[in-house]
């Protein structure tokens, strides 16, 4: 159905978030100046397959492979639109095709905003909110306490005030309230006068809250984005489009990104109705920047509309028109452009910081306050959180740690989930343990915090092709949890004491079969292969052309062979600082971050002239008005004895 939004004509093509497509076997290693004789390609499974410079097992434990391309594929991408060879191999890898090319280097709305009516029930769920509006009623948003959560509360909020409905945001407390409507909140929402409820971010499973809610007389719409049941709650409408019944095929969205589309809906639903005959219709796009803030934070694929929203996101942002965003950047030192490396490494913890340690409303108070003195108070104090976060997620790390090694040692640990619980450990952090644990033993890791009641609270990060969230939610059906959801590569629940022990079990049996797919070790995908030399700022400024990098779109990263550091420093903070020196010639700088008390930065620090393989990828370094290129390093290898100029006998030491 065409459509004619507000802010953009109506799409001129159905806008999907396609899975990603298959992709030609690997051809010979893509290679860029001065570099080692091109490697051949893998001739079988990874695990057989000959490793890329011989690295089947770096100083962290990672097979080195080649990210596969189609060779015709990247040659037609380059030539076709007039880029480097380098650039249309990386394309090509991405699975990026002659027909979308366009539309991946400039995304725009115009081109990829479905209509929103496609989702199943937002039709009902944009007629609610405008009634709501249109008759004054008092409207509650309850919102997660992550940053998807919070940059929909706050995008509905500003939508809502915008258009002359003043909402109440409730976020509930991690700690006491935990994940989603409760009843006890939504009774007192009633009591305070709200007749209609939105929840963003939560609320497809929340079947008790919701029918509670409903015997009150308080209307509820839900907009998600999580695993939906075949059952769906009372409310007046879901809209989720991994609904079982929804056709929209935007499983891809966050939750920021379906509150996005609801936006539009019900700003079109108003228009219909004559709301803006005597006030002013607002512009969608100023809000992108919390968008796109959700989008990469809740690590969704960055591919067609999500490339595009936060594309036009990170724009909107750069102009420094939302307050809380510009205070926070301001107190993290972004002086820069936003990247989306901003977004999900810098500004998105300081935002997840409040609701992982009891001050679950900071962020979303962040985002909505209009007064420059209580941004700058409010950023401050998720500053202090994030200080405090960084403390007890330390000690939490440590003491899991401990507890893996009781369980399994060396490589045993890759024989299925890793998870642990113990009493007195921070709950907020759980997810963060989790996450840390996955990239340490490459398996799906839970993570669980006994209360002294003994009920645990968990959170779980999976790897690719093993769905978690699937499993949680199946040991909710199982009737082991009593309460648990999430996606395919995140989850959380809360587990009764006694059931602790059946749900490890449990999960461990759900995830096996995806396991047998996994590689059992790691591997760490390569774009190709560059000599110290030819890491120019040319180079770096061309790869630029492919951002904003994330999941779906994976920043490009080289590998430089036989380079050899002519000094090697460690920082404040656990950081690692280098010179690095090639066989052909040339410097270049280099940084591994929090890597000193590791694998890695001991063998950065230890290197003494011997010959390294490093990998990572290139980023611009702008100091005192000058730009220069640096390797952010991930990994490297020792040359092996007689090695060197490409050799393929690489080892660890």
């Amino acid at each position: 159905m065409t459509v004619a939004f507000d802010l953009f004509s109506a799409p001129a093509k159905p806008a999907t978030l396609p899975a990603p497509a298959q992709r030609a076997r690997p051809q010979p290693w893509p290679q860029v100046g001065a570099s080692p004789a091109p490697i051949a390609p893998p001739a079988g499974p990874d695990d057989a397959a000959p490793p890329l410079l011989g690295v089947g097992r770096s100083v962290t434990g990672r097979r080195w492979c080649q990210r596969p391309y189609d060779e015709r594929l990247a040659l037609a991408l380059a030539q076709g639109h007039g880029l480097p060879e380098l650039l249309g191999r990386v394309l090509a890898a991405r699975g990026i095709g002659l027909g979308e090319i366009d539309d991946f280097l400039a995304p725009t709305l115009r081109a990829l905003m479905p209509d929103p009516s496609r989702l199943a029930g937002m039709d009902a769920a944009a007629a609610r909110i405008a009634r709501a509006i249109a008759e004054g009623e008092q409207v509650a948003v309850f919102g997660d306490y992550d940053v998807d959560g919070a940059t929909s509360a706050a995008l509905l909020a500003r939508f809502l005030r915008a258009v002359g409905t003043e909402p109440r945001i409730y976020i509930p407390d991690r700690m006491t309230e935990g994940y989603g409507p409760n009843p006890t909140a939504l009774a007192r929402l009633h009591a305070e006068g709200a007749t209609l409820l939105v929840t963003v971010d939560c609320g497809t499973v929340a079947f008790q809250s919701i029918g509670a809610a409903a015997d009150l007389g308080l209307d509820v719409v839900v907009i998600d984005h999580h695993e939906a049941e075949p059952q769906l709650p009372p409310a007046v409408a879901v809209v989720n489009p991994h609904r079982l019944d929804d056709t929209s095929d935007c499983g891809g969205l966050c939750a920021a990104g379906v509150t996005f589309l609801a936006v539009v809906a019900v700003n079109r639903a108003l228009r219909e109705a004559g709301w803006y005959r005597d006030r002013p219709e607002p512009d969608l796009r100023r809000w992108l920047d919390l968008v796109a803030l959700g989008t990469v934070c809740d690590v969704v694929p960055l591919s067609r509309l999500n490339r595009a929203l936060v594309a036009q996101g990170l724009r909107v942002m750069a102009r420094r028109g939302n307050p809380g965003l510009a205070a926070l950047a301001d107190g993290a030192g972004i002086k820069e452009m936003p990247t989306a490396y901003h977004l999900g490494f810098v500004l998105g913890p300081r935002l997840n910081a409040g609701g992982r340690l009891g001050r679950s409303e900071l962020g979303a108070r962040l985002l909505t306050t209009d007064d420059p003195a209580e941004a700058a108070r409010l950023a401050t104090a998720l500053e202090a959180c994030n200080a405090e976060r960084r403390s007890v997620e330390s000690a939490v790390l440590t003491a899991a740690l401990d507890e893996v090694a009781g369980e399994v040692a060396g490589d045993e640990a890759a024989a299925g989930l890793v998870f642990v619980a113990g009493a007195d450990w921070h709950p907020g952090v759980t997810g963060l343990v989790a996450s840390r644990l996955v990239q340490r033993f490459h398996r799906p890791a839970c993570v669980v915090a006994l209360d002294p009641d003994g009920t645990g609270k968990g959170s779980g990060r999976s790897i690719p092709g093993v769905d978690l969230g699937a499993a949680v939610m199946a040991a909710r059906q199982a009737g082991l949890l009593t309460s648990g959801g999430g996606h395919p590569m995140a989850a959380g629940f809360t587990v009764p004491g006694d059931r602790v022990d059946t749900l490890h079990r449990f999960l461990a049996d759900r995830i096996a079969e995806g396991l047998t797919e996994v590689p059992s070790v790691p591997m760490l995908e390569l774009d190709g292969g560059l000599s110290v030399r030819a890491a120019t700022v040319s180079l770096v400024q061309g790869l630029g052309r492919l951002e904003p990098f994330g999941a779906g779109n994976a920043e490009p990263r080289f590998a430089l062979a036989d380079a050899h550091l002519v000094r090697a420093d460690r920082l404040n903070g656990g950081h690692v600082r280098c010179v690095i020196g090639g066989l052909g010639g040339g410097r270049l700088k280099g940084i591994a971050f929090r890597a000193a008390d590791g694998p890695l930065g001991d063998a950065l620090l230890a290197a003494a002239g011997r010959p390294l393989h490093l990998a990572g990828t290139l980023r611009p370094d702008r100091w005192q008005g000058r730009e220069d290129v640096q390797l952010i390093i991930e990994d490297a290898a020792f040359v092996a004895a007689g090695g060197g100029g490409g050799a393929t006998s690489w080892s660890n030491d």
